[in-house]
């Protein structure tokens, strides 16, 4: 199958969502399959979580590198600006695209996230069919529009 906007097929998009609100996750989860990208998604809950996924530690020694990282802001034991700070720092990890997804609008936490190299800034919309859309926008952008680097 070829997307709209070129001729090279569609491949499978691997997306990690670093979410610690199970709603939010359920909604994600469910806007994707429900998309017309055929997406893998692996999900963890904290920054903690995210950099050890990231760097194949511990339980997720086996975990795929992600073509995207969906991350939230507010998390716990480690926040989304650090691991933003982490990804971005780190020369294996730095070239896949993070798109900053949070309740938060604050400038300060827009003007952070793009200071610290984050791809994209998107704030998380309250209503359930306009948050819906907007992952599965993302989803599709990454794939039928952006050119994703190849794992180093």
């Amino acid at each position: 199958m070829s997307d709209h906007l070129t001729d090279r097929p569609r491949r499978r998009l691997t997306v990690l969502l670093v979410e610690d609100d199970p709603g939010d996750v359920v909604i994600a989860r469910e806007a994707l399959r429900a998309g017309d990208v055929d997406t893998h998604l692996d999900v963890v809950s904290d920054g903690v979580e995210a950099m050890a996924f990231l760097r194949t530690e511990d339980e997720y020694r086996d975990a795929d590198r992600p073509d995207l990282i969906l991350l939230d802001l507010n998390l716990p034991r480690k926040s989304g600006h650090e691991v933003l700070a982490e990804v971005k720092s780190d020369p294996g990890l730095r070239s896949i695209p993070i798109v900053v997804f949070t309740t938060s609008g604050s400038v300060e936490d827009v003007s952070r996230s793009y200071d610290l190299h984050a791809n994209v800034y998107v704030t998380k919309p309250a209503d359930f069919d306009q948050f819906t859309q907007v992952v599965k926008q993302i989803d599709d952008f990454f794939v039928t529009v952006a050119e994703l680097p190849s794992a180093v």
